[in-house]
Formats: structure tokens, sequence, C-alpha cells
């Protein structure tokens, strides 16, 4: 008779599900949990499923916000337990002894793996979805839709966690490069951005965020989001017999779902490469923390280089930051404390991987790597070979451009706004020329202790055709002198921004895609302040634009950033625009001036002013000065009058207090 292959193993199933069970009942218990709190809610009358879509919201909400961390963390634990017996040599070969082959092994584990990351969430589900029929909120659709995530992310994490399991020998590497390999991508991410744009002039030093879609968990947090509708409906209470307005749930979608699918074919892919590893794996390979020959290099270089960018910029701030001249990094220093965290990490994979001591022998030509590749990068960033910071993309390039300077964000389009943008690559290609000259004023601080100097902050911020992102920051000296100069970048950037066409830019005038919605005043002479409403905001941004019209607002004044001669009040209004289904928001700041007639006017005429309020900031730090003083006069004063006071009499007798020189 000829016998059968099998590819699963029921014994083998039900041997690990009953092994295993503390793990996947635990985590059913705790599960069952947040039910059960629900049931006794409703039992003491507080409804939280009244309705059907409210249910979906909650659902898509756990989906958004706990799915993907929940299984994160409960994959590896499946994964460490189901996976337990490669990392033991005796557990390795009695495994391998069973009439079952490789490929049953390995369809029977991942399937008992997969069992247990779905049965806490099958009893926590069974138990949702009895309590939402019980109070009338079942959602077939919702609940279809977050079953299929559940499915699909569970499926993806562990996955993962099994591809991960056969790369490593060592039950303790498992999570240690499970994780790491998660998040590596951000943390790339963050150190490179960091690390070059300490080294590049006018980089961005923070997370851009480029390759986040290389980690699953961040990734899905930022993109997978409930969209909820809601519509006012007329309420009526007889009790009160009032009416209002309630908001009503109307459609609830879970927006880029897709995504979910989209991971777990990747893991699927993972899942046959992680066979692809286990055919092949040696059985003598348990204890190694790498199992696979050919990735032992990739770890030992690779830690290597983790440990120069992150102990690298570690030491520099440690010992050297304090001594460095301006705001970028000195290379000399860096390489040399790179060069040290890079050995460190590369003797300590190599000791991770001869689970021994005794490893410098012989180690030098990978050390010479190591430190060849450290001096090459900060080499390249320092002298900038690949030409970063001289890059200004061309217009015809340019889909969208966002230019801050003045403590304003202008938004300007090629089409629309071609001779202002041709104005900003001009005072962008000025800074940019005087690199040294911007860099010479960062590195002697006391320049900016001068009268004539000032420093003020810009940024721009390309949105190519492509979907990509140029981002360029500078912190850069404004002198007098040169801004009398014509082609300067210090004259470029005044002529700019106090133009009239950038001044009604800067208050959305003309524009259809903004609205003006909300907005806020503080005024300092009261210590209080109001919201805005969008009448009101409204108002006050005509008022505003008639007196930029008449030149008596917009002129922004470099070496008065603290607004001296301004009134005692600050004025913001948010402007809201409709974008890709999603609302931006934009804020200016209106520094209200003596001679803006109207915009005074206006706030009078709202009642949101008097002419008490009317005070210049400068005029009332002087009164608060001199009312400081004379405080600490009066102070002194009655300081003086109780050194007056005498006490007449000894200890044993009456005794007389004396208060002299008190007048009325």
């Amino acid at each position: 008779m000829q016998s059968r292959t099998s590819f699963f193993n029921i014994t083998l199933f039900r041997k690990n599900l009953t092994r295993f069970w503390p793990l996947w009942g635990g985590a059913s218990f705790l599960g069952s949990l947040f039910p059960l709190a629900i049931l006794l809610q409703l039992m003491r009358g507080h409804r939280w499923f009244a309705e059907p879509l409210e249910a979906t919201q909650a659902y898509y909400n756990v989906v958004v916000y706990g799915l993907p961390i929940i299984s994160l963390i409960y994959a590896i634990l499946c994964a460490m337990l189901v996976w337990s017996y490669l990392y033991n040599s005796r557990s390795v070969g009695l495994m391998h002894t069973l009439p079952v082959t490789r490929r049953g092994v390995f369809v029977t584990n991942f399937l008992s793996g997969m069992a247990m990351m779905t049965i806490p969430y099958a009893v926590t589900g069974a138990l949702c979805v009895l309590i939402s029929i019980a109070c009338g909120g079942f959602e077939p659709v919702g609940l279809l839709v977050t079953v299929l995530s559940v499915l699909g992310e569970s499926f993806f994490y562990f996955a993962t966690a099994t591809f991960v399991a056969f790369m490593v020998g060592n039950v303790f590497a498992l999570p240690a490069l499970y994780f790491l390999l998660h998040f590596l991508a951000p943390l790339l991410d963050w150190l490179l951005s960091m690390f070059a744009g300490n080294f590049i002039f006018g980089l961005n030093r923070w997370y851009s965020g480029a390759v986040e879609f290389l980690s699953p968990t961040v990734y899905l947090e930022q993109q997978v989001y409930a969209d909820c509708t809601y519509e006012e409906v007329r309420a009526f209470t007889e009790m009160t017999h009032t009416e209002s307005y309630v908001s009503k749930l109307t459609s609830v979608t879970l927006e880029n779902a897709w995504l979910i699918a989209v991971y777990a074919l990747v893991g699927a892919v993972l899942l046959a490469l992680a066979y692809a590893l286990y055919t092949r794996r040696r059985s003598e390979s348990a204890g190694d923390v790498v199992a696979v020959g050919w990735m032992k290099p990739f770890f030992r270089f690779g830690l290597a280089a983790l440990a120069a960018l992150l102990g690298g910029i570690a030491l520099y701030e440690l010992f050297w930051s304090s001594f460095q001249d301006g705001r970028y990094y000195d290379v000399l220093p860096m390489v040399v404390c790179m060069l040290v965290a890079g050995a460190i990490g590369y003797y300590a994979a190599s000791m991770l991987l001869a689970k021994s001591l005794k490893v410098f022998r012989g180690s030098w030509k990978g050390l010479v790597v190591v430190a060849a590749g450290c001096v090459a990068l900060c080499c390249v960033l320092h002298f900038d070979l690949l030409g970063v910071s001289r890059r200004v993309p061309e217009a015809g390039q340019v889909e969208q451009v966002e230019f801050y300077a003045a403590d304003n964000t202008y938004t300007l389009y090629p089409g629309e706004d071609a001779e202002l943008l041709e104005q900003v690559r001009a005072v962008h290609k000025a800074i940019v020329e005087d690199q040294s000259y911007i860099l010479g004023y960062q590195s002697d601080w006391r320049h900016t202790e001068q009268n004539n100097v000032t420093e003020t902050y810009v940024r721009f911020i390309y949105t190519l055709n492509n979907g990509r992102k140029v981002e360029r920051r500078y912190s850069i000296p404004l002198t007098q002198e040169r801004l009398a100069q014509a082609d300067t970048y210090d004259s470029l950037l005044d002529t700019l921004v106090n133009s009239r066409t950038m001044k009604a830019k800067r208050l959305h005038a003309g524009d259809s895609r903004y609205t003006v919605d909300s907005g806020n005043l503080w005024l300092e002479m009261r210590g209080d302040g109001y919201d805005l409403n969008s009448r009101e905001c409204a108002a006050l941004l005509d008022a505003v634009a008639r007196d930029a019209a008449s030149g008596a607002w917009g002129d922004y004044n470099w070496f008065d950033q603290n607004n001296n001669s301004a009134y005692a009040m600050s004025l913001e209004l948010r402007f809201a625009r409709l974008e890709q289904d999603h609302w931006n928001y934009d804020w200016i700041s209106i520094n209200v001036r003596p001679g803006m007639d109207n915009t005074i006017a206006c706030l009078k005429d709202l009642g949101l002013v008097t002419d008490k309020d009317l005070v210049i900031r400068e005029d009332m730090e002087k009164t608060n000065d001199w009312n400081t003083s004379k405080t600490e006069t009066y102070e002194e004063k009655m300081a003086q009058e109780t050194a007056s006071v005498g006490i007449i009499g000894g200890a044993d007798g009456p005794t007389t207090v004396v208060v002299a020189g008190v007048t009325g």
C-alpha cells in the first residue's frame, strides 16, 4: 500500500494547544474583561451601543489604535513558544526524528501559532457581538471588516515572527531582532536625519517619515483611521419642552484598510522565505545568535554601523559638543567618536556570533572596513559631496512651496504665484551662496550682541511633482548694512516679505481655498483673552486687509521681533482649507499697531477692546518697571519703620512697645 505524505499532524497540533494553553487562555481571559465591563455598565443603565454605527465605530477604533500594538507583542510570544524547540539541540533533534516531515512540522506549528493568535480575539469578539445584538447595536458590515482586519494583521505579525524565528538560533535573540526589524526604519530615519542635518547646511534634522511604511506598526497607526460623518439633527425634550441640535453619526468607514491586505500579502512572502530557511536549516545551529550563515556578515557589520551612528552621536554630545564652534559637527572629533563606538559594536557582534570573548586575533580587516565606512560617511557629509545643501528645485519641478518667514507661513503655487515663487527661490539661492558668511556668524556668538544684527528663522518646503519633498531650514543673521545692499539675502528677504503682494498672500486674500473660521485675542493689560467666532474673524480680516491696502499694516520690522512698538495684545486668526478630503489649518499672527484705524475700530465695534487696552507694549513694560520700583520703595520704607520699633524693659519686668516715626 502506497503511503501518503501529510502536511498537517493533528496530534502535534493538539499537543501545542494543550501545552501552551496558559498563553492563549490568559489572553482570552484578559480580552473577555472588556466586554464583561461593558455588560456591567449596561446592567447599570448606561447605553454603549445605542446604534449599530456606534458599535462599528467602537470596533474600528480598536482596529486602529489597539490591534497593531497588541498583535505586535502577542505574535512574538506565540512564536517564542511554538518555535522554541529550534533553540535547543536536544529538542530540535527529537522533533526531526519524529515521523513527520519538516514541511508537516512547519505547517502544523504555524497553524498552531495562528490558532493561539486568533482564539483570544474570537472569544472577545464573540462576547462583544452578543452584547451588541442584545442592545440593538449589531451591524454586519462593520463586524466583517473588523474580522478581516484582525485575521490580516494576526497573519502578518505571526508570519513576521516566524521569519525571524528561523533567522536566529537563540530564544533571547528572537524578540530582540523581531522588535529591531519592526522599528529599524524609523530608527534609522531619525538617526540619519539628525546626523546628516548636523553636517549639511540647512538640512532638516528631524524625523522625515519617508520610509515609515517599512515599520508596519507605525505606518498602520498613522494611516488607518475611522472616518466618521455626523449631521445635525433637531431633538425635542418633552420634559422641558425645548429644542436643540445634536450630532448624529451617519456613516463610518475604515480608511486605508487596504494597507492591512497589503501587509498580509507581505506576510505570505515572508512565510515562504521562512519555509525556505527551514528546509536548509542545520540542526547544529541551535544556540547560535544567527542561524543562517550568509546573514552573519550583515549582522556583524549592521550592528557595528548602528553602534557607530548611535554611539558616535552620544559620545560626541557627551565629550565634544561643549567645545563645538558652530551649530554643525566638527568632522575630526565625530570620526573619532564613531570609530570608538563602531569598534565596540563590531566586537560585540563578533563575540555574540562566536559565543566567545576571544575574537580579536585576525579581526583587523573587519575593523578597517568599519573605520573606512565611518571616515567615508563623515567626509561625504562634511564636504557635501552630493551637493545637498546647494540644491534649489527648479520652478518646473515644483507643485507647491511652503515658505515660512517673519512668523508666518506662505503657500505658493507655480501657476498662480510664479513671480513670488521666483523671488522665494532667489532668497533661497542667496542664502546658499552666503553659506560661509552665515556659518561664520553662527560660530562667533559675539556678532549677535551687536545692536545692528538680529537673527531670524526661515523654512522652505518644496513639494515636487513626483510627490517628494525638499525641506530646508535656516537661522540667518540680518544686518542693517546688508539690508541696504541689493542682491544680498537680507535685502531680498525684506523686499519679499514686505511687498504688497506678499501681505495679501499672508491674509489669503482672494484665495477661495482658505476660509477664516476661528481665532483668539489676548489683552495683556487685562490678562484676559477671547475666543473669536467665524463672524468676528471675518470682520477683523476685512479690517486688516483695508489697513494693509492703505499701507498701515504688514511691514515687518526684523529688529523689533518682540513687537515693542505694537499694542499690548495678541491677535491670531485661523484659516481652514479642505484638501484631499481632510482639513488643513493655517494660523497668522497680526500685530496691531498705531495707525491701523480700521482694525482698531472693528475691535471696538465688536466690544473686544476699549481705549484702556490700547497701550504700546514698550510703554506697558516701562509702567510695570515703575510699579515694581515703587513697590520696592514701599517695602524699604516699611522695613525702616519696623527697624524703628524699640523694646524697653527687662526680661522679668513689663515690656513696652514704642513705635516712632509713623505718619498717616
